[in-house]
């Protein structure tokens, strides 16, 4: 009988990659033997995640943040500057083996760029100068994790008069006690009560997940936190993760509690490794105080324990049924909707899963009270939200805002620089011109709000907006787990066409082009990656036109054309006429 499991792979593979530097081919044999399963299986696996190589990855692996916040910090002279110090080609080994060059997107560092992982060690405010010591300390036998940054977390706005929510004194348990208190069915009213939305950007209800998942009949549950952050421009969960995780912790205890699971699974992206110590510490001082394991919180029958599981560089797996699959050791794709988490979750059983700060926020809703939490924000929207400010700005950080806060007072408070346009939520969020700094964050679905999952990027009128666009096309065409052709053929196509309008030779039916294939991305893709992949350039085009007009080759063309989206479809399904009537 084999002693693996499938969902024990990804450890596994993360202890090859650490103690060979990649997998080998001996390696791979081994594995798929364990798990009885084919070679080729177990290669699409590996192949699936950035941080498993194939080959060697150097005796230290270096990793630097691409993201366009990185490239407008200075990353590319900080790439140049390791490759020179180290002999390493970008995305290579250099000739003695000794270190390994990797670009890499977003590291969840954005307030702290350029910045670098070396053997996951956070390395920040990087500069030429700064690498070339790094490298000759670790040339003199100096190892990461001696010479590595202790990272800041920097908060530049709390609510005033004491009403923050993520970062008040919270006592262990405390929380959990009420819930226990309360029972299951009231603690469902509460998180209703409170208006608690998914905070990773989908803002769905909480309250409907809780109450399906409990009233779901089945002799072992889950609880997962998914801390696969992985957009661009965030990094709010890292804050609580590494200084505040008691209420991460607690709130996986109480959903547990509520649903009546007895195991939580923590899945921490692997960026962030370094902050493994951290969070077994935080669980291990949650064992010692008899709030995990048997009977926790000192509830009868109750027995409920955390792990973490550790991502290797994926963003698609931060959807949840992709981060379900990379749990059980398979690739990250999207599952076919055919049932939701709570039905039919981890290993085919009801799966409650929320990111990191909304379990955070259902501890401090439970330990605040409901009349408590409901004075922050606004009467119609209690609570906060926690934003990654980020950019051309003088104060970048953390930002506790309350909702219902407008653009333009958070653009002030951050000290933006001149601003053109902010994106919100990342690469896959909303694009709005300086123009539209009045509206409000906000839960709703309103003209008058906008949405923000957690990243606040500010972008100044020094910035060349389709150099922007085409960092997060890049972005998505090697993000799409390829499974779907909209997404698959539609990165590519809109990478192409942006490269198009960059060296000048675009027309005006590129646009078009950009237009109708984002239409289609948004109704014919799999999951969320590829339905909102093309937010940025279809909202750009909106907001932009005379930019996008002046940037079209003038030969051949009619200007005319160029955001005439109905023409261009009504064209395109002439041809495919044409070509069935010849059929």
């Amino acid at each position: 009988m084999n002693t693996l499991q499938r969902p024990q792979l990804l450890d596994h593979l993360w202890e090859l990659q650490r103690t060979h530097r990649h997998i080998r081919d001996q390696d791979i044999q081994n594995l798929a033997a364990a798990l009885d399963i084919s070679a080729i299986d177990l290669e699409g696996v590996v192949s699936f995640y950035h941080f498993f190589h194939r080959k060697p990855a150097g005796a230290i692996t270096i990793y630097v943040d691409d993201s366009i916040v990185a490239q407008h910090a200075g990353a590319e002279a900080v790439l140049q500057a390791f490759s020179d110090a180290t002999g390493a080609p970008i995305n290579g080994v250099s000739p003695s083996g000794d270190f390994g060059l990797f670009r890499t997107p977003c590291i969840g560092l954005s307030d702290q760029t350029p910045a670098a992982l070396i053997d996951f060690y956070p390395f920040t405010r990087l500069t030429p100068e700064k690498v070339r010591r790094i490298v000759q300390e670790l040339q003199s036998g100096k190892r990461p994790r001696e010479i590595c940054d202790q990272v800041e977390e920097p908060i530049h706005y709390l609510p005033p008069n004491d009403k923050t929510v993520f970062f008040r004194p919270f006592t262990p348990g405390r929380a959990l006690a009420q819930a226990a208190a309360a029972g299951p069915d009231a603690v469902v009213e509460v998180i209703k009560k409170s208006g608690l939305s998914g905070r990773g950007g989908a803002f769905f209800p909480a309250w409907i997940k809780w109450n399906a998942c409990k009233q779901a009949v089945s002799a072992q549950k889950y609880v997962i936190c998914n801390a696969d952050e992985g957009e661009p421009g965030t990094f709010k969960d890292r804050i609580l993760l590494h200084q505040y995780p008691d209420a991460v912790l607690e709130g996986m205890l109480i959903a547990g509690y509520t649903i009546g699971a007895d195991q939580g699974i923590l899945y921490l992206r692997g960026e962030y490794t370094w902050l493994l110590p951290d969070l077994h510490r935080a669980l291990e001082r949650y064992r010692a105080a008899g709030l995990l394991g048997k009977n926790a919180g000192g509830l009868p029958g109750f027995d409920f324990d955390i792990r973490i599981q550790l991502g290797a560089g994926a963003y698609i797996c931060g959807e949840e049924t992709a981060l379900l699959e990379s749990l059980e050791g398979k690739r990250g794709e999207p599952r076919t909707k055919w049932y939701f988490p709570v039905e039919k979750g981890y290993l085919q059983q009801p799966t409650l899963i929320h990111n990191v700060e909304t379990l955070a926020a259902a501890a401090h809703i439970l330990d605040l009270g409901l009349e408590a939490y409901a004075t922050r924000g606004l009467p119609e929207e209690p609570g906060v939200k926690l934003l990654s400010v980020s950019g051309d700005c003088a104060r970048p950080g953390i930002y506790e805002a309350p909702w219902g806060m407008p653009v333009s007072e958070l653009l002030t408070l951050c000290g933006a620089e001149n601003p053109l346009f902010v994106q919100l939520s990342g690469p896959s969020g909303e694009l709005i011109a300086l123009s539209e700094a009045q509206r409000r964050i906000s839960m709703r679905d309103a003209p008058d709000a906008i949405r923000c999952g957690g990243a606040f990027t500010v972008f100044s009128q020094k910035r060349d907006l389709l150099k922007v666009l085409l960092n997060y096309a890049h972005f998505f065409k090697h993000e799409s787990c390829g499974v779907c052709t909209p997404c698959r053929a539609g990165n590519f196509i809109l990478q192409r066409k942006l490269e198009k309008l960059d060296r000048g030779l675009a027309q005006a039916a590129d646009l078009a082009d950009i237009r109708y294939w984002g239409e289609l991305m948004r109704a014919g893709s799999r999951c969320g990656l590829g339905k909102t992949a093309p937010n940025a350039p279809m909202q750009a085009m909106e907001q932009f036109q005379d930019y996008f007009t002046a940037r079209l080759s003038r030969e051949g063309d009619d200007l005319t054309r160029a955001f005439d989206l109905e023409r261009a479809v009504a064209e395109y399904d002439a041809t495919i006429e044409k070509l069935h009537e010849k059929d």
